[in-house]
């Protein structure tokens, strides 16, 4: 990350700086949450550009059944270990979508040991549901 330090003013601690970001980099995740939904205003293409590897993500068979089983699962959480069976794919083909899915914000992990658990990322998806323009009840 490129970072501008200037000092805060003269007589300051030395270790008293102000760390700025040269951008502002939002996730697609974050770009949603800001946008809103398509039925009602256009997106800009910079929305469009920062949203499309999120629905690229989601455009993929595989992946989308995975976001479906970890959300079923007990627990609404599940373990590539749990995960293996429901497909005729190797685990680090699984591995790989699972981390796809991680990398777009549309599920969370957390290392328990040697395993890792993955679960929906709730509010990414329900910003997806509303950038569509789906209501909850």
């Amino acid at each position: 990350m490129n970072v501008y330090v200037r000092e805060v003013g003269t007589g300051i601690d030395v270790c008293q700086y102000v760390v700025m970001p040269k951008t502002l980099e939002l996730t697609p995740v974050e770009t949603l949450a800001c946008c809103p939904p398509l039925a009602i205003e256009p997106i800009s293409l910079e929305q469009a550009e920062r949203i499309a590897p999120l629905v690229k993500a989601l455009a993929d068979p595989v992946r989308l059944r995975l976001l479906s089983l970890i959300g079923s699962h007990a627990g609404r959480e599940a373990c590539v270990c749990d995960l293996n069976d429901a497909f005729e794919l190797s685990q680090p083909t699984i591995s790989h979508h699972l981390k796809q899915l991680h990398a777009a914000g549309l599920i969370d992990r957390e290392k328990r040991g040697v395993w890792v658990f993955y679960r929906l990322n709730e509010s990414a998806l329900s910003d997806v549901g509303a950038l569509l323009g789906v209501t909850s009840a």
